[in-house]
Protein backbone atom coordinates (compact mmCIF):
# COMPACT_ATOMS: atom_id res chain seq x y z
CA UNK A 1 0.00 0.00 0.00
CA UNK A 2 0.88 3.38 -0.42
CA UNK A 3 0.77 6.19 2.03
CA UNK A 4 -2.70 7.02 1.50
CA UNK A 5 -3.42 3.15 2.08
CA UNK A 6 -4.14 2.56 -1.96
CA UNK A 7 -2.67 0.20 -4.33
CA UNK A 8 -0.44 1.20 -6.85
CA UNK A 9 -2.09 2.80 -9.77
CA UNK A 10 -1.59 0.75 -12.83
CA UNK A 11 -0.16 3.65 -14.77
CA UNK A 12 2.05 4.48 -12.78
CA UNK A 13 3.27 1.05 -11.90
CA UNK A 14 3.62 -0.04 -15.93
CA UNK A 15 5.59 3.47 -16.00
CA UNK A 16 8.45 2.57 -13.99
CA UNK A 17 8.37 -0.80 -14.71
CA UNK A 18 9.09 0.17 -18.10
CA UNK A 19 11.22 2.44 -18.02
CA UNK A 20 13.15 1.41 -14.76
CA UNK A 21 12.82 -2.98 -14.94
CA UNK A 22 11.32 -4.22 -17.14
CA UNK A 23 11.33 -7.74 -16.32
CA UNK A 24 10.68 -6.66 -12.55
CA UNK A 25 7.34 -9.25 -12.97
CA UNK A 26 9.81 -12.31 -14.19
CA UNK A 27 13.13 -11.92 -12.07
CA UNK A 28 14.21 -12.72 -8.67
CA UNK A 29 15.11 -9.68 -7.80
CA UNK A 30 18.39 -9.61 -9.97
CA UNK A 31 18.37 -9.35 -13.84
CA UNK A 32 20.46 -12.35 -14.42
CA UNK A 33 21.78 -10.64 -18.39
CA UNK A 34 22.05 -7.37 -16.59
CA UNK A 35 24.12 -8.20 -13.46
CA UNK A 36 26.50 -9.99 -16.30
CA UNK A 37 26.78 -6.95 -18.05
CA UNK A 38 27.50 -4.81 -15.27
CA UNK A 39 29.95 -6.59 -13.38
CA UNK A 40 32.30 -6.47 -16.57
CA UNK A 41 32.14 -2.92 -16.35
CA UNK A 42 32.03 -2.77 -12.82
CA UNK A 43 35.30 -4.93 -12.97
CA UNK A 44 37.29 -2.37 -15.12
CA UNK A 45 36.08 0.37 -12.75
CA UNK A 46 32.74 1.76 -14.07
CA UNK A 47 29.03 1.81 -12.96
CA UNK A 48 27.59 -1.04 -14.01
CA UNK A 49 24.22 0.44 -14.20
CA UNK A 50 21.19 -1.70 -14.47
CA UNK A 51 19.83 -2.07 -10.75
CA UNK A 52 16.43 -4.09 -10.63
CA UNK A 53 13.37 -2.43 -8.96
CA UNK A 54 14.45 -4.45 -5.82
CA UNK A 55 17.77 -3.38 -6.08
CA UNK A 56 17.07 0.15 -6.50
CA UNK A 57 14.65 -0.53 -3.25
CA UNK A 58 17.33 -1.84 -1.14
CA UNK A 59 20.11 1.02 -2.00
CA UNK A 60 17.38 3.54 -0.68
CA UNK A 61 16.29 1.50 2.47
CA UNK A 62 19.40 0.33 3.59
CA UNK A 63 22.73 1.63 2.04
CA UNK A 64 21.60 4.93 2.51
CA UNK A 65 21.92 5.43 -1.40
CA UNK A 66 25.59 4.75 -1.12
CA UNK A 67 27.53 3.43 -4.02
CA UNK A 68 30.11 2.37 -2.98
CA UNK A 69 31.73 -1.53 -4.18
CA UNK A 70 30.73 -3.03 -1.07
CA UNK A 71 27.54 -1.23 -0.73
CA UNK A 72 26.58 -2.41 -4.46
CA UNK A 73 27.23 -6.33 -3.44
CA UNK A 74 25.39 -5.48 -0.35
CA UNK A 75 22.40 -4.11 -2.52
CA UNK A 76 22.64 -7.47 -4.79
CA UNK A 77 22.45 -9.53 -1.42
CA UNK A 78 19.24 -7.39 0.15
CA UNK A 79 17.50 -7.47 -3.15
CA UNK A 80 17.26 -11.16 -3.86
CA UNK A 81 16.14 -11.30 -0.08
CA UNK A 82 13.17 -8.46 -0.66
CA UNK A 83 12.37 -10.51 -3.71
CA UNK A 84 12.26 -13.81 -1.94
CA UNK A 85 10.25 -12.11 1.39
CA UNK A 86 7.96 -9.70 -0.46
CA UNK A 87 5.45 -10.04 -3.02
CA UNK A 88 5.92 -8.10 -6.47
CA UNK A 89 3.76 -5.63 -5.86
CA UNK A 90 4.46 -5.19 -2.53
CA UNK A 91 8.02 -4.28 -3.60
CA UNK A 92 6.23 -1.50 -5.96
CA UNK A 93 4.80 0.05 -3.17
CA UNK A 94 7.52 0.21 -0.79
CA UNK A 95 9.99 1.55 -3.80
CA UNK A 96 6.92 4.01 -4.78
CA UNK A 97 6.11 5.50 -1.52
CA UNK A 98 10.20 5.66 -0.62
CA UNK A 99 11.60 7.09 -3.68
CA UNK A 100 12.35 11.00 -4.10
CA UNK A 101 10.77 12.85 -6.68
CA UNK A 102 12.54 16.29 -6.12
CA UNK A 103 11.41 19.25 -4.67
CA UNK A 104 10.90 17.47 -1.48
CA UNK A 105 8.66 15.13 -2.46
CA UNK A 106 9.41 11.70 -1.11
CA UNK A 107 7.04 9.10 -1.97
CA UNK A 108 4.17 9.25 -4.95
CA UNK A 109 1.65 10.70 -2.75
CA UNK A 110 3.61 13.70 -1.95
CA UNK A 111 5.02 13.74 -5.72
CA UNK A 112 1.41 13.33 -6.98
CA UNK A 113 0.00 15.86 -5.33
CA UNK A 114 3.23 18.14 -5.64
CA UNK A 115 3.27 18.20 -8.99
CA UNK A 116 -0.19 17.77 -10.10
CA UNK A 117 -2.54 18.40 -7.58
CA UNK A 118 -4.18 15.34 -7.72
CA UNK A 119 -3.93 11.61 -6.06
CA UNK A 120 -1.88 8.84 -7.51
CA UNK A 121 -5.03 7.02 -8.54
CA UNK A 122 -6.19 9.82 -10.34
CA UNK A 123 -3.01 10.41 -12.94
CA UNK A 124 -2.75 9.81 -16.74
CA UNK A 125 -0.84 8.63 -18.77
CA UNK A 126 1.50 11.36 -19.35
CA UNK A 127 1.62 12.19 -16.03
CA UNK A 128 2.40 9.15 -14.87
CA UNK A 129 4.98 8.85 -17.48
CA UNK A 130 6.97 12.14 -15.78
CA UNK A 131 6.70 10.56 -12.67
CA UNK A 132 8.21 7.40 -13.47
CA UNK A 133 10.98 9.49 -15.64
CA UNK A 134 11.60 11.53 -12.34
CA UNK A 135 13.45 8.92 -10.23
CA UNK A 136 16.25 8.53 -12.20
CA UNK A 137 17.75 11.67 -11.41
CA UNK A 138 14.88 14.69 -10.15
CA UNK A 139 17.14 17.36 -10.13
CA UNK A 140 18.37 16.50 -13.86
CA UNK A 141 14.61 16.28 -14.88
CA UNK A 142 12.82 18.67 -12.73
CA UNK A 143 9.84 19.29 -14.79
CA UNK A 144 10.05 23.38 -13.15
CA UNK A 145 13.42 24.19 -13.65
CA UNK A 146 14.17 21.81 -16.82
CA UNK A 147 10.99 21.45 -18.33
CA UNK A 148 12.65 20.64 -21.51
CA UNK A 149 14.62 17.78 -20.76
CA UNK A 150 11.40 16.86 -17.84
CA UNK A 151 9.85 16.37 -21.27
CA UNK A 152 12.68 14.68 -23.10
CA UNK A 153 12.56 12.17 -20.00
CA UNK A 154 8.80 12.09 -20.42
CA UNK A 155 8.93 10.86 -24.39
CA UNK A 156 11.13 7.94 -23.19
CA UNK A 157 8.99 6.83 -21.13
CA UNK A 158 5.96 6.92 -23.36
CA UNK A 159 8.44 4.97 -26.36
CA UNK A 160 9.52 2.42 -23.15
CA UNK A 161 5.34 2.17 -22.38
CA UNK A 162 5.05 1.99 -26.17
CA UNK A 163 7.69 -1.12 -26.54
CA UNK A 164 6.66 -3.25 -23.89
CA UNK A 165 2.76 -3.35 -25.15
CA UNK A 166 0.92 -0.97 -22.29
CA UNK A 167 0.21 1.82 -24.67
CA UNK A 168 -0.06 2.50 -29.06
CA UNK A 169 2.17 4.17 -31.10
CA UNK A 170 -0.90 6.44 -31.53
CA UNK A 171 -1.31 7.20 -27.73
CA UNK A 172 2.31 8.22 -27.41
CA UNK A 173 2.18 10.47 -30.19
CA UNK A 174 -0.60 12.17 -28.44
CA UNK A 175 0.26 12.27 -25.06
CA UNK A 176 3.83 13.34 -26.12
CA UNK A 177 2.27 16.32 -27.42
CA UNK A 178 0.24 17.60 -24.20
CA UNK A 179 1.75 19.56 -21.74
CA UNK A 180 3.58 19.22 -18.47
CA UNK A 181 0.60 20.48 -16.83
CA UNK A 182 2.68 20.83 -13.62
CA UNK A 183 1.05 23.27 -10.61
Amino acid sequence: MTATGLSTPPKVAAALVATEDARFWHNPGIDPAGAARGLLVWLRGGDGGGATIEQQLAKMLYTNGQRTRPDQVEQVALAIKLAHDYPKGRILQMYLSTAYFGHGYYGLDAAAHGYFKTSPAHLDWPQAALLAGLVQAPSAYDPLQNPDLARQRRAEVLVRLEAVGDLTARQVRAFDDTPLGVA
